[in-house]
C-alpha cells in the first residue's frame, strides 16, 4: 500500500514553511519602518506568529521525512535512493542529509533554531535582521518545494516526498504496476556508512547557517545606518560561526584520514576548499570587528569580509550542486536542475549587499590618518590582508570549472584545466602565507596588548625571538628538518607560540575571560608544526625492495612508477621484512554484528540471504562464544579487512585492519586504511591492490595424483604432507548417504612455513556413482582431491592443483607528529569558545 497521505502532508508543510517564510519577512520588514511603539509591537506580535508557524512547518517536514526513512516506505524516492533494510539504526539518521533535499532541509533546519534563538537574544535587532533571516529562509525552502508553475512548465526546486513511480517514470515496472513498491531500497553509500557521517554533516550545515547571522546583522547595520552598533551584538554570533565552521573542517579532515584515504587529512578537494574560503574570511572578519569595536576604525573592511563570507557560502553552495565541478571533486553533488536557483539565490544576495554597500559607502566612518607602523591597528590590518590573499589564491584555481563554463555562455571554448596536483600547487603558496599569519599572530599580539610606547618597548620582543630561534634550532635538529622553508615555518611557528605563551601567562594572572585570542593563536601555530611534520616529513615505510613491477595500470606507474616503487607485495602468512618492521598478511576477515573485532570468513557460510550468514562454526572470541554452529549471523559484505600483523624492531606486535569496501554505487571499490597510533606518529597503512578486488580469477593448474599409504609422507608442490588417516564417514553436508552408500575422508597434514594445515577430501559413492569432494587450501594455494581407493593394497590416490597464494600489495606511511595537529586543533577551538564567552557577557 502507497502511503500518501504522509507525503501529502509533508509537501503541504513545505509549501507552509515557504509562504510562511515570506509572510515573515514582509512582516519583519513592515515592522523595521514603524516608529510608532504601538505599530512595532503589533508587526511584531504578528511576525513572530508568522515565525512560528515557519518554525512549526519546518519541525513538520523533517519529522515527515524521519518518518518515511524510519518507516522504509519505499515507495517514496528519497528513502528508496538513501535507505534500505539492512542499514544499522545510528546510518538512518545519516540518510536524512545524504541527499541535496534533505541537506538543504537540515540547513532550513539550522537556520529556524539560531532564529528562534536570536528574537529572544537580540530582540532590538529583530526587524531588521529576521527580514533578512527569514528572506534567506524562503530561498532556502523553494530548494525543495517541488511545484511547477502551471502554463509555464517551470520546476521550483525539488521534493522530497516525490513517489518512486513519479521519479522513475520511464521504469518499464510502473508501466505495469503503477502502485510497485520495491522491497528494499538502495541503501546509504557504503562509503558514507561511518559515525562522522552522523556528526560531521549537521555540523558543517550548523557552520554554515550560522554566517547568516552576522551577515544579517551587517545588512541590517548598513539599513538601520548603525554603522558601529551592529559589531557587539554580532561578535559572539561571528565567534560561533567561526567555531562550528571550524569544528566542521577539522571533523571533516579526521575524517579523511581515518576512513576516507584521501592520502591524508586535507587534499585541497574544490569541496573543502568552498569551506576553507569563506572560513578564512570570517576570521578576517572577526579580527577587523575586534578593531572596529575597539576605536570605530575598521568598519568598512568589516562589513566588506562579514558580508564576503556568507556570498561564499552561497557560492560554494552553488559550484557544488549545479555539477558544475564535474569531474573536479570526489564529493560534489550532480545537478538536480536546480543551478539555476542557486544561480538566483547567489545573485540576489550579491546584489542587495552591493547596492547597500554603495548607497552607504560615504557614510560609514573611517579612519582619515594613515596607520602607523607602530599601531595594533596596522598589524592586525596585515594579518588581514595576509588572510584575504591566502582564500582568494585558492578562491580563484578553484573557480576555473566556473570560469569555463561562463565562457561557454558566451560561445566560445576555454580549456583552463584545475592544478593536476592539488595539493602541491596550493601548498607551494598557503605556506608562505601561513609563516606570515603565524608572526604577525605574534607581533599583532604584542601590539594589542602591549601599547608601543618607545624604542625600547621592542625589547619586549627580543627575548622570544631568541627563544624561538633556538627551540626552532633544536626541534629541527633533534626531528632532522632539513628544508629551508619547513625551517623558516618551524621558526615563525615558535615564534608565534611563545609570544601567545608569555602573553597568555600575563592574562591569565587578571583571569582567564580575555585569554581566549592568544590560546586560538597558540593552536594555530601548534597546528603548523603538527602540518609541517606529519604532511613535510612523512616517510614511506614500504618501500618496494624486490624491483618487481606490481602493475603496468596508469595507477602504479604514473609519476616515475610511484607506486610501483612505494608499495610492498605481502605473501599470505609469509613474514616479510619492511623497513623496520616484519610485516605478515594473515589473511582476510569479515565484520558480523555482535562480535567484537574480526572474523575469519571461513566461519561464515552462505544463507542464501542478504546480508546474513551461517555460522559454519562456533563463533568465539577470548574464550566467549557469541554465536553456536548453524546460528544465522548479520554480516556486513561489502567491507573486506586483511589482517596485517607488525613485529617491530623492540619486538611490540601489534596487528591492523586496512579495509576495502565494494562500492557498488561509486562503483569498484573503496579503500580504507588502518591507523596504527603512537604519541609521537602514526602508522598508516591501507591495501592498494588485492587480485579479489580487482575481480581476477584463479587458474588452477592440472591436478597431479600422488598414492600413499596411511602414514605415508607426501611432497605437494613446494610442501611436505603427511596422510595421517583416513576414516569412513556417515554424514557430509548437503549429501544424504543411505546403507548402500559408502563415503571416507583423508586428513592430510600439511607443513607450512609458519603452521600446519589439514586437508580433509572426501571420497564418496552414492547410487553407485563415484564423486569426489576437493579440500581448498587458500593460504597455499593448494586444491586437493580424493582419487580413488584401492582396497586391496591399501593405497589412495590424491589430485593436487596449484594456483598462486593469496597476496596483497599493501602501502604504510609514517607520519611523525602529527598529535601536534590534532592537538592545536583542541587548543584552538578551545580559544573560539573562551572569547564566545567573553563577549556574550
Amino acid at each position: 500500500m502507497i502511503h500518501e497521505g504522509i507525503g501529502n502532508f509533508g509537501h503541504f508543510a513545505v509549501i507552509l514553511s515557504f509562504i510562511s517564510s515570506l509572510i515573515a519577512a514582509y512582516g519583519y520588514y513592515q515592522m523595521s519602518r514603524k516608529e510608532d511603539i504601538l505599530e512595532v509591537n503589533q508587526w511584531r506580535r504578528f511576525s513572530r506568529a508568522v515565525f512560528f508557524t515557519h518554525f512549526g512547518a519546518v519541525v513538520a517536514v523533517v519529522g515527515t521525512l524521519f518518518f518515511i526513512i524510519i518507516n522504509h516506505y519505499f515507495e517514496y524516492y528519497y528513502a528508496y535512493d538513501h535507505s534500505s533494510l539492512s542499514m544499522p539504526t545510528k546510518y538512518i539518521l545519516a540518510c536524512f542529509w545524504e541527499g541535496q533535499e534533505g541537506s538543504f532541509l537540515l540547513w532550513i533546519f539550522w537556520h529556524v533554531l539560531l532564529g528562534l534563538v536570536f528574537i529572544f537574544a537580540n530582540r532590538q535587532w529583530e526587524a531588521p535582521a529576521m527580514t533578512v533571516f527569514m528572506l534567506v529562509q524562503a530561498f532556502l525552502a523553494s530548494m525543495i518545494l517541488g511545484v511547477v508553475i502551471p502554463g509555464l512548465n517551470v520546476k521550483i526546486g525539488s521534493s522530497p516526498f516525490i513517489l518512486l513511480r513519479d521519479a522513475m517514470s520511464d521504469a518499464p515496472i510502473f508501466k505495469t504496476q503503477p502502485n510497485f513498491i520495491p522491497e528494499d531500497g538502495s541503501g546509504l553509500n557504503a562509503l558514507l556508512q561511518n559515525y562522522w557521517m552522523v556528526i560531521h554533516p549537521p555540523t558543517l550545515f550548523l557552520g554554515y547557517a550560522a554566517t547568516l547571522v552576522p551577515f544579517a546583522f551587517a545588512i541590517a547595520g548598513l539599513w538601520y545606518r548603525k554603522y558601529t552598533e551592529w559589531i557587539k551584538p554580532a561578535m559572539p554570533w561571528t565567534l560561533f560561526a567561526v567555531f562550528i565552521l571550524g569544528t566542521g573542517i577539522i571533523m571533516g579532515g579526521v575524517w579523511a584520514y581515518e576512513t576516507l584515504n584521501f592520502g591524508g587529512y586535507w587534499n585541497w578537494d574544490p569541496v573543502e576548499n568552498g569551506v576553507y574560503i569563506p572560513w578564512l574570511t570570517l576570521v578576517a572578519g572577526l579580527h577587523t570587528m575586534l578593531l572596529a569595536r575597539k576605536n570605530g576604525t575598521a568598519l568598512k573592511a568589516s562589513l566588506i569580509l562579514v558580508v564576503s563570507t556568507f556570498i561564499l557560502v552561497l557560492y560554494a553552495t552553488f559550484i557544488t550542486r549545479s555539477g558544475i565541478l564535474g569531474n573536479a571533486s570526489v564529493h560534489s553533488f550532480t545537478d538536480l536542475g536546480l543551478s539555476g536557483q542557486l544561480l538566483i539565490y547567489l545573485l540576489v544576495f550579491t546584489f542587495i549587499a552591493i547596492v547597500l554597500m554603495i548607497r552607504e559607502w560615504k557614510r560609514i566612518p573611517s579612519a582619515d590618518a594613515e596607520l602607523a607602523v607602530y599601531t595594533r591597528e596596522f598589524w592586525i590590518f596585515m594579518g588581514i590582508t595576509v588572510l584575504g590573499l591566502a582564500a582568494f589564491q585558492v578562491l580563484v584555481p578553484t573557480s576555473i570549472p566556473v570560469w569555463n563554463k561562463i565562457v561557454e555562455l558566451f560561445g566560445a571554448v576555454s580549456n583552463v584545466a584545475p592544478p593536476a596536483d592539488q595539493i602541491e600547487f596550493y601548498t607551494q603558496f598557503q605556506l608562505w602565507f601561513f609563516i606570515v599569519i603565524a608572526i604577525l599572530s605574534a607581533v599583532g599580539q604584542f601590539f594589542w596588548w602591549k601599547r608601543y610606547e618607545s624604542a625600547k618597548s621592542l625589547n619586549w620582543l627580543v627575548m622570544p625571538l631568541l627563544i624561538a630561534l633556538l627551540l626552532a634550532a633544536l626541534i629541527a635538529s633533534v626531528a632532522k628538518v632539513a628544508e629551508w622553508q619547513y625551517i623558516i615555518l618551524l621558526y615563525a611557528a615558535s615564534f608565534s607560540l611563545i609570544v601567545n605563551g608569555r602573553i597568555l601567562w600575563m592574562i591569565i594572572r587578571n583571569g582567564y575571560k580575555l585569554s581566549g585570542g592568544a590560546i586560538s593563536h597558540m593552536g594555530v601555530a601548534l597546528m603548523l608544526i603538527g602540518i609541517l611534520f606529519s604532511s613535510g616529513y612523512s616517510k614511506v615505510v614500504s618501500l618496494n625492495m624486490t624491483g618487481l613491477m606490481y602493475s603496468r595500470g596508469e595507477d602504479f606507474t604514473k609519476d616515475d612508477n610511484k607506486e610501483n616503487k612505494e608499495n610492498t607485495l605481502l605473501w599470505i602468512n609469509e613474514p616479510t621484512r619492511m623497513d623496520k618492521y616484519i610485516v605478515t598478511y594473515k589473511g582476510k576477515r569479515a565484520e558480523v554484528k555482535g562480535v567484537p573485532g574480526y572474523v575469519d570468513p571461513k566461519l561464515l557460510g552462505s544463507a542464501d540471504v542478504p546480508f546474513r550468514a551461517v555460522a559454519t562454526n562456533p563463533i568465539e572470541k577470548e574464550g566467549k562464544v557469541y554465536y553456536q554452529k548453524g546460528d544465522t549471523v548479520r554480516v556486513y559484505p561489502e567491507n573486506t579487512y586483511y589482517e596485517v600483523e607488525y613485529r617491530d624492531e623492540e619486538g611490540r606486535v601489534f596487528t591492523l585492519y586496512p579495509r576495502v569496501q565494494k562500492n557498488g554505487e561509486m562503483g569498484g571499490y573503496a579503500i580504507s586504511p588502518d591507523i596504527q597510533k603512537e604519541p609521537r606518529r602514526d602508522l598508516y597503512t591501507f591495501v592498494n591492490y588485492d587480485p579479489g578486488m580487482a575481480g581476477e580469477k584463479k587458474e588452477w593448474s592440472k591436478p597431479e595424483e600422488f598414492t600413499a599409504h596411511k602414514g605415508d609422507t607426501l611432497y605437494l608442490n613446494d610442501y611436505v604432507a603427511v596422510l595421517d588417516d583416513v576414516t569412513r564417514v556417515t554424514d557430509i553436508p548437503g549429501i544424504v548417504l543411505t546403507s548402500s552408500d559408502a563415503a571416507v575422508k583423508a586428513n592430510i597434514r600439511i607443513l607450512g612455513k609458519t603452521q600446519e594445515y589439514i586437508a580433509q577430501p572426501t571420497f564418496v559413492i552414492k547410487d553407485r556413482m563415484v564423486g569426489q569432494m576437493s579440500e581448498t587450501i587458500n593460504d597455499l594455494g593448494l586444491r586437493v582431491s580424493f582419487l580413488n581407493v584401492n582396497p586391496a593394497t591399501g593405497e589412495f590416490t590424491f589430485g593436487v592443483s596449484r594456483t598462486q597464494k593469496d597476496f596483497i600489495i599493501l602501502k604504510a606511511i609514517e607520519k611523525p607528529y602529527i598529535n601536534i595537529l590534532w592537538i592545536g586543533s583542541i587548543v584552538m577551538l578551545i580559544g573560539f569558545v573562551i572569547s564566545i564567552f567573553r563577549w556574550k557577557r
